[in-house]
C-alpha cells in the first residue's frame, strides 16, 4: 500500500525533493552494511545467524521500499529545480535496486546451504570490499545533493561532486577486473564442485557484482544534474 501523504516523509518532499532520497539511501546503505556479516556467518556455516541476518535485511529493504513509494506518490509533477522529475525517480528506483540485490543474495544464501570454495575466497571478500568501498562513495555523494542545490549546482560543490562522481565510476571500472578474475577462477575448479552449488556461485557472484552497477548509475544520474 503506498502511504498516505500524512507520512513525515511527504513533508521532508514539500520542503526538498532532495532529502527524501538521502533518507532513502541512509535505509539502503543500512542495509548494505549487513552484507560483511552476512558471508562472514556463511564462511563459519552458521546458517541460522544467515537467516536472522537475511530476516534484517529483508525488514530494511521493505522499509527502503516504502520511503520509495511514498516519494512517488508525493512528488509534485514539475519541480522549480534544474532538475527533471523523471530523473529524480531514476536515481531513487538505482538506489531502491541496490537495497533490492543485497536482498536477492541474502535470501540466495538462505534458501542453499551454502560453501565457499575455498579458491574463491580470497576473490569474493575482495570483490565484497570493493562492493562497500563503492556504496560507501555513492553514499557520501548522494550526502551533497543539499548543499549542491544551495549553491545552485555551481562553484566549489559542483567540482567536489564531480570528483566524487568520477571516484565511483572509477571504482566500478576497478571492481569489474575483479569480478572478472573471481568468475574465471570459479570456471577454474567448477569440475571439482557440486553443478548446483556452482550454479547458485555464478548467480551471487553477479548479484554482488550489480551493486556496483546500480551505484554507477546512480553516479551519472548525478552527472545529469550537474550538466543541466
Amino acid at each position: 500500500m503506498v502511504a498516505m501523504s500524512t507520512n513525515p516523509l511527504a513533508g521532508l518532499l514539500r520542503k526538498s525533493p532532495f532529502k527524501p532520497i538521502q533518507e532513502h539511501m541512509r535505509t539502503v546503505f543500512s542495509c548494505v552494511m549487513l552484507l560483511p556479516a552476512l558471508f562472514d556467518a556463511l564462511y563459519r556455516k552458521e546458517q541460522g545467524e544467515v537467516t536472522e541476518l537475511a530476516g534484517q535485511i529483508g525488514v530494511l529493504e521493505t522499509e527502503a521500499d516504502g520511503i520509495k513509494a511514498t516519494y512517488r506518490h508525493n512528488m509534485p509533477k514539475t519541480l522549480l529545480l534544474p532538475v527533471d522529475r523523471k530523473d529524480l525517480l531514476s536515481l531513487i528506483h538505482e538506489q531502491d535496486s541496490v537495497a533490492d540485490g543485497v536482498e536477492k543474495i541474502s535470501q540466495l544464501l538462505v534458501n542453499r546451504d551454502m560453501t565457499v570454495p575455498d579458491a574463491i575466497k580470497g576473490g569474493l571478500d575482495e570483490l565484497l570490499e570493493g562492493t562497500m568501498e563503492i556504496i560507501t562513495q555513492a553514499k557520501n555523494m548522494i550526502e551533497e545533493l543539499d548543499e549542491l542545490v544551495h549553491v545552485g549546482f555551481s562553484g566549489r560543490e559542483h567540482d567536489k561532486v564531480s570528483r566524487m562522481i568520477d571516484g565511483v565510476r572509477k571504482s566500478e571500472h576497478n571492481l569489474d577486473k575483479i569480478l572478472k578474475k573471481v568468475n574465471r577462477t570459479l570456471f577454474s575448479v567448477e569440475k571439482e564442485l557440486d553443478p548446483v552449488s556452482v550454479m547458485f556461485w555464478y548467480r551471487i557472484i553477479e548479484e554482488v557484482g550489480n551493486l556496483s552497477d546500480h551505484a554507477e548509475n546512480m553516479a551519472d544520474r548525478l552527472l545529469l544534474f550537474l550538466s543541466k
